[in-house]
């Protein structure tokens, strides 16, 4: 009887070796687990890294929504394997990185991120000295709200995002407060609307962002940023350091994701790629695979040597 089954093992094994290359897949079955954020230009990022591992390697694909924080608490539960547009998060890092040993950094994704506070071009035109954090309070009246009260409103996006401003507002002394619109859909509109019917709004934003190809944005000259100077988040009082984004993955798909690893490795474009596929996903009617394959088919030249020989 072993005998019988010794052979039977060893023909198996034969045939596996004479039908040509084995197929592997990674123990995730197959299926690589993506975090969606909250905004357009991670989803379009998101998208295209999907789209080719799905056309051109084969995998399938599973977006998990999920802010910011909790793609981070996700690479240590298994249910995200890939995070393709981190902003910073230190904190995480330390975290996950460094002490859980969850996660790894899987290298830049070639965006360069710039986080800060700006005004509608035309009220920079009209205010000369208010693109100075140390004229703001002169200012502070223009930017009340029923939401902000006897202060100027500072509008922010959602309070999952990288964000300094309550700590800015405090220790620059400024007369203003911070309300949370609730996302980038939020904020878009806010800017469309304060430029179209020249209303007052002071507002966190941020690039990559498709927004800044169609309205005119002025930036705020807050205290420069210095190495250091956010080391300690309840003391910040200068601007938001320059990000070069990158991507994070689990320590389980970084070790068995095979060939999809090694394209989430390669991943890498530029702030006007990412935002061309935005834009078709946010005003011409496409929807972020749409968009994304509209991209991949004309950009060859830009993505073939991200795909693993």
């Amino acid at each position: 009887m072993r005998r019988q089954l010794a052979g039977a093992v060893a023909a198996l094994l034969l045939l596996t070796a004479c039908s040509g290359e084995e197929k592997k897949l990674p123990p995730t079955g197959g299926t690589v687990k993506i975090a969606i954020n909250g905004w357009a230009g991670y989803e379009a990022s998101a998208a295209v890294l999907g789209r080719l591992l799905k056309q051109e390697l084969g995998y399938e694909v599973q977006r998990v929504e999920l802010n910011e924080a909790e793609s981070w608490k996700g690479l240590e539960k298994g249910t995200v394997d890939v995070i393709v547009e981190n902003w910073g998060r230190e904190a995480e890092k330390k975290t996950f990185i460094e002490e859980k040993k969850v996660a790894v950094s899987a290298g830049r994704n070639g965006n360069r991120g710039v986080i800060g506070w700006y005004v509608p071009q035309w009220m920079a035109d009209r205010y000369p000295d208010i693109t100075d954090w140390r004229q703001l309070n002169k200012y502070a009246h223009l930017f009340k709200t029923e939401k902000s009260g006897n202060f100027g409103q500072v509008l922010d996006g959602d309070a999952s995002y990288v964000t300094n401003d309550e700590a800015l507002v405090r220790n620059l002394h400024l007369d203003y407060k911070v309300v949370y619109a609730g996302g980038e859909k939020a904020l878009i509109r806010a800017a469309r609307l304060a430029t179209r019917r020249r209303a007052p709004l002071l507002m966190y934003f941020y690039e990559p962002q498709w927004l800044f190809t169609q309205i005119k944005m002025a930036k705020i000259n807050l205290p420069p940023y210095a190495i250091g100077c956010d080391a300690e988040a309840a003391k910040i009082a200068c601007d938001y350091p320059p990000y070069l984004l990158d991507k994070i993955v689990s320590r389980r798909f970084a070790d068995n994701g095979g060939r999809a690893y090694e394209l989430v490795r390669n991943f890498m474009w530029t702030n006007d790629q990412q935002n061309a596929v935005a834009n078709d996903m946010t005003n011409n009617g496409l929807s972020a695979d749409q968009a994304a394959r509209k991209w991949i088919d004309a950009n060859k030249i830009v993505w073939k040597d991200w795909i693993p020989s």
